[in-house]
């Protein structure tokens, strides 16, 4: 059965990073949810502005198009997706993260977190 990114029932099992060698980034097409310490630290945000107001940040923020949506109630952010359906920070051509060791937290967590824990929506690149 073909890896689905929409149906996680046909996800793969993740064993280790290695997998992630020449995968085209699956993962990375999944809607991302990022909290103001996640934008503070990718750079997009301030301290004093997420202090002051998140919905004004969220405003702004919207207009530049880094963030899609924005949940009152748990304080989360929906990353842009480019081309309908990549990360803001995934590289068109490369399929990598642009902001690695700045990545949201729910990335550094992925796949123990998310949609099937334990399991990755692991496609290899076609050459």
């Amino acid at each position: 059965m073909a890896v689905v990114i929409d149906r996680p029932t046909t996800w793969v099992p993740f064993k280790n990073p290695k997998q992630c060698d020449g995968c085209f980034a699956g993962c990375c097409t999944l809607p991302v949810e990022t909290s103001a310490a996640d934008l503070i630290r990718l750079g997009v945000l301030s301290e004093d502005e997420a202090a002051a107001s998140l919905k004004k940040a969220f405003r702004r923020l919207h207009k530049e198009g880094i963030v899609r949506s924005f949940h009152p109630p748990t304080g989360l952010f929906i990353l842009e997706q480019r081309h309908g359906r990549d990360c803001y920070y995934l590289h068109p051509k490369t399929r990598l993260c642009t902001v690695y060791d700045k990545r949201p937290e729910v990335c550094r967590m992925f796949p123990k977190i998310g949609p099937r824990p334990g399991f990755c929506p692991q496609k290899k690149n076609i050459p």
